[in-house]
């Protein structure tokens, strides 16, 4: 049993191992209101294609006895990466107790293609560090206790969005709440990768007339964070002071480097290099 991340949309932008697991199988399993059907192209001719838009658990699961009655192999295709909002674990639960042995195949979450598409790194030196993925409470699934929006929010840096465009003025609130200025960049991405993407950038205090102009409410991203506008300021990875494995630090520029991070000379000792 295979579950398939079929990345943001594209059909390029499955990896390798996605396209042979979705080529092998003897039933390829998607969902045509999620998954881009050029995804399909990579089925084999004769391979069994079931459409589990409609479907619940139960509509799919005989697929999954048959695979373990008949050693089938089953492509389960699922949109972005299997393991974020893909109903996962209930299905690898369900499998494991059919004797079904199950690979998991990562895909490029849409998340990353948001980024790829407006050309920013999420992550910026000195401006964050961190990217939060996270929804929305107060849609169909429950959110745990502190997991709240504007609870994470207040970290101040980069934040993903997911299945919260259709409440998009709840959504500006409590990130404001949790102490976004106004003023902080927002891109706002609908399908992205897809032949219909729309991906329009507008500061948080626009954010929800910007999505309700556009009638933004399903396949909807937001990426929320200072990173997003920030310029790239120099990272130590690169820089000739820093030193690895595999490159000696130049003194003069490590010197520098450590009085403009005010680092303590320690950090120079062996013990320190070896942590």
């Amino acid at each position: 049993m295979l579950f398939v991340g079929a990345g943001p949309g594209a059909a390029d932008l499955l990896t390798f191992r996605a396209a042979r697991a979705i080529a092998a199988a003897d039933v390829v399993i998607w969902a045509a209101s999620l998954v881009h059907p050029d995804v399909l192209e990579h089925a084999r001719p004769d391979a069994e294609i079931v459409d589990s838009a409609a479907l619940p658990m139960e509509g799919v699961l005989p697929y999954y006895e048959r695979a373990a009655a008949e050693g089938l192999t089953v492509a389960r295709i699922h949109s972005g990466d299997p393991a974020l909002w893909g109903a996962l674990q209930e299905q690898l639960d369900r499998c494991r107790a059919l004797g079904l042995e199950t690979e998991v195949i990562p895909g490029v979450s849409s998340f990353s293609a948001v980024a790829a598409a407006v050309g920013r790194e999420l992550t910026i030196p000195e401006v964050a560090q961190s990217v939060i993925l996270t929804r929305l409470g107060g849609g169909k699934t429950p959110m745990p206790p502190g997991e709240e929006v504007r609870e994470f929010a207040r970290h101040g840096t980069t934040m993903a969005l997911f299945l919260s465009a259709a409440r998009s003025k709840q959504l500006q609130d409590e990130l404001l709440e949790g102490g976004y200025p106004e003023d902080t960049p927002c891109v706002v991405a609908y399908r992205c990768t897809w032949p219909d993407e729309l991906v329009v950038r507008c500061t948080l205090g626009e954010l929800a007339a910007t999505m309700k102009a556009h009638r933004l409410w399903k396949h909807t991203l937001v990426l929320v964070g200072p990173a997003l506008a920030a310029g790239g300021t120099r990272s130590h990875l690169y820089h000739p002071g820093h030193f690895h494995g595999f490159r000696r630090a130049d003194p003069a520029a490590r010197r520098r480097l450590r009085a403009a991070s005010g680092r303590p000379a320690a950090a120079d000792r062996p013990e320190a290099r070896r942590q």
